[in-house]
């Protein structure tokens, strides 16, 4: 009687949304959560590490996301910073 959520969800175009090692463009870091335009993800703590910029506003960091705001925008949510 009662359905699984996996076979609830309708949307295809997008993996559920996962925590990892991310980038993030933030001249001021005073944001829990950032558009996907600032976010690159990256594949290891190390490698968010080594493409930090923090000079540049560019910080390493463990997020959430992309989920989908009730605006359509596709946003990361910020676990911590790796600093």
């Amino acid at each position: 009687m009662a359905e699984a959520i996996a076979g609830l969800i309708a949307d295809t175009e997008s993996p559920l949304v996962q925590t990892g090692y991310v980038v993030i463009y933030a001249p001021r870091r005073n944001r829990k959560r950032f558009p996907e335009s600032c976010v690159a993800v990256h594949v290891s703590e190390a490698a968010a590490r080594a493409a930090a910029q923090p000079e540049r506003g560019y910080y390493a960091a463990v997020a959430s996301g992309p989920s989908r705001s009730s605006e359509g925008l596709r946003l990361f949510y910020l676990v911590r910073w790796l600093d």
